[in-house]
């Protein structure tokens, strides 16, 4: 039989430095959760990111155990790195922040591609590019 899932929780940690404090520690604290378990594991498999933010992903079930997957960095710290910008607009239709290319926005598809909702790449340029315009990031060819 199957094990109940009684949380999802989904996290932004820094990669390859998670620590027992917050946000990790008072988020599985709250669960009862070992956090040593999720720390060790999960530090080992990010340190390439070496201090960049990461998404996580945790599915807690009802005996205490749970499971997590790491989805790699989230595309607005990617597009805030390629163009050289500390944050995004805070009127994205009326103050534009920057400027992006076709060719940078390829790259974060690409790199973006298994976690994207899309059937191709030409498609998951289409996300990212939207994704740049709601931080008032302009799309240039």
């Amino acid at each position: 039989m199957a094990k109940k899932i009684i949380g999802n929780l989904k996290l932004r940690v820094p990669g390859g430095r998670a620590t027992a404090g917050p946000p990790v520690g008072s988020t599985l604290g709250q669960w009862g959760l070992n956090m040593m378990d999720f720390i060790n594991p999960f530090n080992d498999a990010t340190k390439e990111f070496n201090g960049k933010d990461v998404i996580v992903h945790i599915q807690v079930y009802d005996d205490r155990t749970f499971t997590w997957n790491c989805l790699g960095r989230p595309v607005d710290d990617m597009i805030r790195e390629k163009i050289n910008i500390q944050k995004g607009s805070g009127k994205p239709n009326l103050e534009k922040v920057g400027k992006i290319t076709k060719a940078q926005l390829k790259e974060i598809a690409e790199a973006k591609m298994a976690q994207l909702n899309a059937n191709d790449v030409e498609a998951a340029i289409k996300v990212v590019a939207g994704s740049a315009r709601s931080m008032g990031v302009e799309v240039i060819d």
